[in-house]
């Protein structure tokens, strides 16, 4: 941590307008800046901006396209300019902000023509890392895909829309780690991270508020796994991603005006 930042340690920060809407205030407790923590200040200050301006950019809080401005950011956190380029280096290995030739820094395009091959892949490596789970899960795998699913539970009941994503993510996940192929894994990890901003209008299009048949659909998954039953555990699968394809088509063809009576 530099010394303008430690300068002000304990300052709350105040709510900017810079191509966006900011309301955190974060009071943080900082230590003499030293020749030992020094870089560890900078480490930790990049790794809380990278989680904050993460989870904006998974709700749409941050918009697709939205420009993002290095200067407003470290007038926002109380920083220099270092930790908040190490969190924007970090977010762009993730796929969420593009740095554009001469027009600086946006959040990532949100590409809805890329949905329907996004689909295509989610449907193909689910089907197989889920059939490779009940193929081959261990009842150590079996209790961490059971663990993960009641964590997942907790978020929807709470409406908490991060931890869906980020539960869901986790749900699938120990799916695949059961399923023993390392590359379906690591195939289906790049898939479901790519897929999050599409996941949060997924969700948004049951108001945040996933109905009961929802959560369901994992137990069954989970039952198939337990029971090694490969053919019903692929078939749900593939039941799971096309319930999201359809969920997805629905909302984003939604209309309220058709049924208005305009009177000329």
């Amino acid at each position: 941590m530099d010394d303008r930042a430690g300068a002000r340690a304990g300052a709350s920060i105040q709510r900017v307008e810079a191509g966006g809407k900011w309301g955190a205030r974060m009071d943080k407790q900082v230590e003499a800046p030293t020749a030992s923590n020094e870089k560890r200040g900078r480490g930790y200050g990049a790794l809380m901006i990278f989680e904050k301006l993460r989870d904006e950019i998974l709700s749409l809080e941050l918009e697709p396209g939205q420009l993002i401005d290095e200067a407003s950011l470290a007038t926002r956190f109380d920083v220099s300019r270092s930790p908040i380029r190490e969190a924007l280096v970090r977010l762009g290995s993730e796929g969420l902000i593009k740095t554009l030739p001469n027009k600086g820094t946006i959040v990532a395009p949100l590409n809805i023509e890329e949905f329907p091959i996004f689909i295509d892949a989610l449907d193909l490596v689910q089907r197989a890392i889920t059939r490779l789970a009940a193929e081959n899960r261990t009842e150590e795998q079996l209790r961490i895909i059971k663990e993960k699913q009641e964590s997942f539970r907790k978020t929807v009941a709470a409406n908490d829309v991060l931890g869906m994503i980020e539960g869901n993510r986790d749900f699938h996940l120990a799916i695949a780690e059961a399923g023993g192929n390392r590359i379906l894994t690591d195939t289906y990890r790049r898939i479901l991270d790519e897929g999050r901003r599409s996941l949060r209008l997924y969700f948004r299009s049951y108001g945040d508020t996933l109905p009961s048949e929802l959560t369901h659909a994992h137990d069954d998954v989970i039952d198939a796994i337990e029971q090694h039953d490969v053919e019903a555990a692929e078939r749900l699968a593939r039941e799971h991603a096309e319930e999201v394809h359809q969920q997805f088509i629905r909302y984003i063809s939604r209309r309220s005006t058709q049924d208005i009576k305009v009177l000329y």
